[in-house]
């Protein structure tokens, strides 16, 4: 079994490692959003709980929106781990890789699972520091299910970090200069992350922006992440939520698929590539 994609892998996580500010923020971003943002507004939309219907699970604002939080770091990581892609290319590295015996697919998959590998971190430290400012997850769970949700959880990451690495790594291979692959980067991670149910319940949506979300993987993988979470009924923000298994295979198969057409379209681009 050939191994050059290891190479790539540990090259990138040991960049990440090393620069003390990229570390740092990468880890505190996510519990700052969750300290500020969530507590300041669940403060303010907890207000506004009515009756629960029997039998759901009431929840805070807090707890739903950290799977937002959640999604939007994994987002960010991803997207924007095409800006390093891009830069190997400007500046001659990518030229010296492709030029090895090294595989092309090699390099894309070493990229893409140090993205991976990133939001898998990530994910650990929104539960945990969630966790301590009050965020209700696994609330009267078992501890089976406990470790169940937990695999499901992270099931559900690596297959939406998957489609983001692809997706990033193929606007990085179409788009000339890091300021290109920026710009559109951030064109991108507005609506995904604001066409979606992170922040607030899809009915409150203008019919419009509803219907985008519903093409939007940011939804399932939130779907999915509440699911394992909090449970398949709660109430939160006004809104009953019930989730079944058919939901959660419906968000499981979108991501799927999703990965798999992202994955083919950057395999197709870096085939044909022309690094200069």
């Amino acid at each position: 079994m050939r191994t050059e994609f290891l190479a790539i892998y540990w090259r990138d996580m040991v960049k990440f490692f090393r620069s003390n500010a990229m570390l740092f923020a990468s880890l505190i971003q996510p519990a700052l959003w969750l300290a500020l943002y969530g507590l300041s507004m669940s403060s303010n939309f907890d207000m506004l709980a009515s009756v629960v219907p029997s039998g759901a699970v009431s929840v805070n604002y807090m707890t739903f929106i950290a799977a937002g939080i959640l999604s939007m770091t994994v987002l960010f990581t991803c997207l924007y781990a095409g800006i390093s892609l891009q830069l190997d290319k400007q500046f001659g590295l990518l030229k010296e890789m492709v030029a090895s015996p090294m595989k092309r697919t090699h390099i894309l998959l070493g990229l893409t699972l140090s993205g991976i590998t990133k939001s898998l971190i990530q994910t650990v430290i929104i539960i945990v520091f969630g966790l301590i400012l009050g965020v209700r997850f696994f609330e009267g769970f078992s501890t089976i299910n406990i470790i169940g949700s937990i695999f499901g959880i992270l099931l559900f990451v690596v297959l939406f970090a998957l489609g983001l690495m692809f997706l990033s790594s193929l606007i990085a291979l179409k788009i000339q200069g890091h300021e290109g692959v920026q710009a559109v980067i951030t064109l991108l991670t507005l609506p995904l992350f604001f066409a979606s149910n992170a922040l607030y319940p899809l009915s409150s949506l203008p019919l419009v922006i509803r219907i985008i979300s519903y093409l939007n993987p940011l939804t399932y993988f939130i779907n999915g992440i509440r699911y394992f979470s909090i449970g398949s009924d709660f109430y939160a923000f006004g809104t009953n939520y019930t989730y079944g298994i058919n939901d959660v295979l419906l968000s499981l198969a979108f991501l799927v698929g999703f990965s798999v057409i992202m994955c083919l379209l950057a395999l197709r681009a870096f085939k044909k590539v022309n690094v200069v």
